[in-house]
């Protein structure tokens, strides 16, 4: 009877043992990952991928800020252009005014010399000749600031007799008459001109319509 009970325990010990030996297994192969894991190799050129990656990082961070301060200097100087424009524009059309304005002054003078010369033959004389010199005068001025106009290449245009031409001229009402062929400016109510080909302003006239059945 102690016998068997002695076989029987040999026979649970060997067991155990048997038993034990997977678990054991498995520990050491989880310590050679470990240690794997561990391997300075492998910790190394992790640390090694990072230093690429930030310095990756860094060369794109300085590529965008060249980037943004060419374009923050490429707008400067666009505001800069576009200022320097603006102010050439004001200034062309400034002296552009300037050079209209001053023949037209010396015509104002002839105005203010014919008036007081007027002016004076009204208290010396009588009023047909303060009249005609008066009148003179006028026509003088007139006749200096249509020179003034054309030196500036500014023309009236010529509209009475003329076919009307919608490109010239504007037209204030038709008139029926047997005198003239339909569609004839038969009379200039306000005078039109021309700066070279350019119509600055339509002359303003009454056209010959076909005449009243």
């Amino acid at each position: 009877m102690t016998e068997s009970t002695d076989a029987t325990r040999e026979n649970d010990t060997e067991q155990g043992e048997a038993s034990s030996e997977p678990a054991d297994a498995d520990a050491a192969a989880s310590e050679a990952d470990a240690a794997t894991d561990r391997d300075p190799a492998n910790e190394e050129g992790a640390a090694g991928d990072i230093e690429e990656l930030t310095q990756e990082i860094e060369e794109l961070k300085a590529e965008r800020d060249e980037i943004n301060e060419k374009l923050l200097r490429k707008a400067a100087e666009f505001e800069n252009f576009r200022k320097r424009m603006s102010e050439e524009k004001r200034r062309r059309y400034e002296a552009g005014k300037v050079d209209v304005v001053r023949p037209i002054l010396e015509v104002l003078d002839d105005f203010e010399r014919s008036l007081d010369a007027a002016s004076d033959l009204d208290a010396e004389s009588d009023p047909e000749t303060a009249y005609e010199s008066l009148k003179g005068g006028v026509e003088m001025v007139y006749r200096k600031f249509l020179d003034e106009l054309k030196g500036m290449g500014v023309e009236p245009i010529d509209a009475e007799g003329k076919p009307f031409d919608e490109a010239y001229h504007e037209a204030m009402m038709r008139q029926p008459t047997d005198d003239t062929e339909a569609g004839t400016v038969v009379q200039e109510i306000r005078k039109g001109y021309v700066m070279g080909d350019r119509v600055i302003r339509h002359s303003r006239v009454i056209v010959a319509a076909e005449p009243d059945a």
